[in-house]
């Protein structure tokens, strides 16, 4: 990265004055001159401004015209695109102040922590405040001296009644930097002003302004698999801020081009992309927190890692495949109860299985089909799927629909009081994952390799996907839960089929036959650990006196009917005093699964003896059958290849 000089901690009165006066001229300029050119729909205007990035907060000013005469509205926004929990980003809003179009203080009344009112404006409402920001992920909003990260919730207020107006952003840039902006926001003369057809669009569009490492790339579908010629080949453009070299950003962009391209051969083209191309918004910082956000146009790319380390590379490159599926799942094709998006309450959907898990699913098959995972690795990552969903709890009291719906109490929510997750919650990416797989391979199967989870997805986006919406930011046909039912039996020719699949698996809690499924690919689904002694898969904390659950007692393990639960410390097993968590696994190596041993365990200051009886562990994995000594015959091998292998 290129160093540049610190801006200063102190200005003085009279440039500040001279930088605010800067400001109010640019604000009026850009009013006039798109109130100009539709003055029955005065856009809002907003200047985005760094005068401290050293301590991490933004100044904004944005200009309401033409509000009429009723008390004007301000909203802050609880609640973020590819998000479904609410996230109170006023929290971070403070020295808000408004004037009216003469430059009269009004007085702001905050009937709710993220609305304020502002009443006797006289028709134009100029607001300004600063926001802080210290979370580099895709969702919240970082500042340093580096860069601006820009989740567009986190950062600008908006007026209700207000949000089919268009929208002009303008950045300046913090002294002695030469940064510039990367977004899927319209551009215009100015390189360093935007536009956004409406609100739905403006807080979808995310924003990397910094001295970012700049790529772009054309990729076209092979010959032959596009179905749309004037789709066939899409721009992508990759802002990268990282701590790496030239090199790793080359690197970077090779394998995004061989993730792209897979991912437009599932769907047979590329989605009209509204501003022409796609941007990646890839920060890879030491203080960065690993996320991926998926948007219309675009999508943030957050983690902690190195692109030029071989052991996290994987990882990132996977959140760049299911972040890019999304611009086809659920940024086009949409479910209903997504559209529109509600900026002020959490957004639930029962559809998040096939919206985010599916997409998951494809994640892994992405990577492999690019050529950037092995089979064993795909294999384990299918285990691990396979796995939880097969022996969670959770399954006990949710179907996959059900779960998709507890969305707003965990996608990154924060909550203080304690939960019980673990024993009644599955996540919607792993069960929308499984179930991909099940769907897929169950396609396959019925109709003899004639359709695929591609064609599903296929039909979905011409369906629901690629029909185009008159308003931006909009999708023009969401489809609903018995949608995708129904398009299940066209593609299969199966109506008794894609019942029976939703009937068991989607709304109810079955799982399906993983084991006869896979073999058909040549792929084992066995225990991991056959004949290791198992108490459940207990998350172990350092205690007092030994080993303490560091959450409940999954449902039904040895260590759940053996009375034990959160908190309780094990005093001692078979014989073995105040056992640290690795002196536990010590001692389940050394029994066997039946044996039934003694355990003291001290809750809450009073000491409790018990028996524990163990079980095997019950924990699944797949593996090639080439691992297990047993050759795939032609058949597997060729079912194997038209699934995981690339599309020519």
């Amino acid at each position: 990265m290129a160093t540049r000089t610190a801006p200063s901690a102190r200005t003085s009165f009279g440039e500040r004055r001279r930088r605010q006066s800067v400001l109010a001229l640019v604000l009026a300029l850009a009013v006039s001159a798109l109130a100009a050119q539709a003055p029955a729909l005065a856009p809002v205007v907003y200047l985005v401004s760094f005068p401290e990035p050293q301590h991490r907060y933004a100044q904004i000013e944005v200009v309401f015209a033409d509000v009429g005469a009723a008390p004007l509205e301000i909203r802050m926004s609880r609640s973020s695109p590819g998000r479904y929990a609410l996230h109170e980003f006023a929290r971070n809003v403070f020295d808000v102040h408004a004037v009216d179009g003469r430059g009269r203080m009004l007085s702001l009344d905050r009937p709710a922590p993220h609305r304020w009112t502002v009443s006797g404006h006289g028709g134009t409402v100029r607001v300004r405040y600063k926001v802080y920001g210290d979370q580099v992920d895709g969702t919240s909003l970082a500042i340093d001296t580096t860069h601006a990260h820009m989740n567009m919730p986190a950062t600008l207020v908006w007026a209700r009644g207000m949000e089919d107006r268009p929208a002009r952003i303008t950045f300046e840039r913090p002294a002695g930097t030469d940064w510039k902006v990367a977004t899927q926001l319209r551009p215009t003369g100015d390189p360093l002003t935007f536009t956004a057809a409406n609100l739905q669009y403006l807080m979808d569009s995310p924003v990397e302004f910094s001295d970012f490492t700049w790529r772009t790339a054309t990729v076209s579908l092979p010959e032959g698999r596009a179905v749309s010629p004037a789709r066939r080949e899409a721009t992508i453009r990759l802002a990268l801020h990282h701590d790496g070299s030239e090199r790793d950003a080359d690197a970077l962009v090779d394998d995004i081009v061989r993730i792209v391209r897979e991912a437009g051969v599932v769907f047979g083209e590329f989605p009209g992309y509204d501003v022409g191309h796609f941007t990646f918004l890839a920060d890879y910082l030491p203080y960065a927190s690993g996320d991926g956000m998926e948007h219309r146009n675009s999508s943030v790319l957050t983690s902690s890692g190195a692109l030029r380390n071989p052991g996290q590379r994987a990882s990132l490159l996977g959140t760049v495949a299911h972040e890019f599926f999304h611009g086809w799942n659920v940024e086009r094709i949409r479910p209903r109860s997504l559209e529109p998006f509600d900026f002020e309450e959490a957004n639930m959907s029962g559809e998040l299985w096939l919206a985010e898990g599916v997409t998951s699913y494809y994640e892994t098959l992405l990577m492999r089909r690019a050529g950037l995972a092995t089979l064993e690795q795909t294999a384990a990552e299918l285990g691990r799927t396979i796995d939880t969903v097969t022996r969670s709890p959770g399954r006990q009291f949710h179907s996959a629909v059900e779960m998709s719906r507890l969305a707003p109490f965990v996608d990154a929510a924060r909550w203080v009081d304690r939960t019980n997750w673990e024993n009644l919650y599955i996540s919607y990416y792993t069960w929308g994952a499984a179930l991909g797989l099940a769907l897929d391979l169950s396609l396959r199967d019925l109709t003899g390799g004639r359709a695929s989870l591609d064609d599903y997805m296929r039909l979905m986006w011409q369906r629901y996907g690629r029909p185009s919406s008159p308003v931006e930011g909009l999708v023009a046909v969401p489809y609903t839960l018995r949608d995708a039912r129904d398009r299940l039996a066209d593609v299969s020719g199966d109506r008794a089929f894609a019942d029976a699949f939703f009937d068991r698996f989607v709304e109810g809690r079955e799982v399906a036959d993983y084991a006869g499924l896979l073999d058909r690919a040549g792929l084992l689904l066995r225990r991991g650990s056959p004949g290791r002694a198992w108490l459940g898969d207990v998350r172990f904390a350092a205690g007092r006196r030994g080993a303490r659950l560091g959450g409940p007692a999954p449902f039904g393990s040895p260590i759940h009917r053996a009375g034990l639960d959160q908190d309780d410390e094990i005093v001692s097993l078979e014989g073995v005093s105040t056992p640290s968590a690795r002196e536990v696994d010590g001692v389940l190596r050394r029994l066997r699964p039946g044996d039934t041993v003694p355990i003291v365990f001290e809750r809450r200051g009073e000491r409790v003896s018990g028996r524990l009886t163990l079980a095997e562990d019950p924990t699944l994995e797949v593996v090639p059958a080439e691992r297990a000594g047993r050759l795939p015959s032609d058949a597997q091998r060729a079912f194997r290849d038209d699934w995981l292998s690339t599309k020519p």
